[in-house]
């Protein structure tokens, strides 16, 4: 019987088998610290679902990307213990993955899950940095009693030794304004990005030669992406986004990369669109695909 596969894209089974794909997709439904509107956990399934639209033709890099080959791994588990113990899941998780040398992109979820993320693409990648598009900070040293909260990621991060660039900000308390200060931060305001045109350029200059790109939907504005736990007014667009990560794809080499905190909206699909076309843009940029024909839809 004919029918859409129920992974990303919808693809058919040689072009989602996980032996031969070069992409793996990890839903990760997990959001035990979000805060203000919960939900985030219901966002793996609403971007995979909507994927199955998205056109595989890309008008902007005039080509398909799909027959690198995208596995769509299953939905990984919560674990009910907390957020500690699901750091070390999803840790070995993602582990494995990389250990198989495919590039991971995970689909959240809370913003929380980038701590382990990070953490095992780091094993396998040095001279490694983080790309954060987002509208907060996300640098405080816990949040509602939690470390691994949502809104300590990046702290957990640098705490890593990971070099990290951030851009779309306009949200954070001030202790965070001051440790970027302090630490002399490079982060971008979503003002900066919209009133600096060398933006992009500094952004990519102060990365290193490999780039995790970790993309909190909130760093979009909510006109485009309303669906999301902690909206922010005065974010980025489409196109300032795609533009960044095209100039990262053609200076540094993306490794891995999430999309978190979609939260779906009950009647609305558009934020849940934009992040399966973003995911797939990011699947394009970081691996070309080869000379293989492509299966036909």
């Amino acid at each position: 019987m004919d029918g859409v596969a129920d992974n990303f894209l919808g693809l058919p089974d040689q072009l989602a088998a996980y032996e031969t794909a070069r992409v793996a997709v990890l839903p990760v439904p997990y959001d035990a610290t979000t805060s203000y509107n919960p939900g985030t956990r219901n966002g793996p399934r609403a971007i995979i679902t909507a994927s199955q639209q998205v056109e595989w033709y890309d008008t902007d890099l005039a080509r398909e990307s799909q027959s690198c080959g995208i596995a769509t791994l299953p939905a990984l588990e919560p674990d009910v213990r907390g957020p500690a113990a699901m750091q070390e899941r999803i840790y070995r998780a993602a582990r494995r993955v990389v250990r198989d040398d495919k590039f991971l992109l995970t689909l959240g979820g809370e913003h929380g899950i980038s701590t382990a993320l990070v953490r095992a693409v780091r094993s396998r990648h040095r001279k490694l940095s983080v790309l954060q598009i987002d509208a907060h900070a996300d640098l405080r040293d816990e949040y509602q009693g939690s470390p691994d909260s949502h809104a300590a990621v990046m702290r957990r991060i640098q705490q890593l030794g990971v070099h990290s660039v951030g851009v779309g900000l306009r949200s954070f308390s001030k202790p965070e304004a001051q440790r970027i200060r302090r630490d002399e931060l490079l982060r971008f305001t979503a003002r900066a990005c919209h009133t600096l045109p060398d933006w992009i350029e500094r952004s990519v200059d102060a990365l290193h030669e490999n780039v995790y790109v970790t993309i909190d939907i909130d760093g979009f504005d909510p006109a485009a992406a309303p669906g999301t736990g902690t909206p922010e007014p005065g974010g980025l667009d489409w196109f300032q986004v795609t533009d960044l990560l095209a100039a990262v794809a053609r200076q540094r080499r993306i490794v891995a990369a999430d999309i978190v905190e979609v939260s779906p909206t009950p009647g609305s699909h558009v934020t849940e669109f934009l992040a399966a076309r973003l995911a797939y843009r990011v699947i394009g940029l970081a691996c070309p695909p080869t000379r293989r024909r492509p299966a036909k839809r």
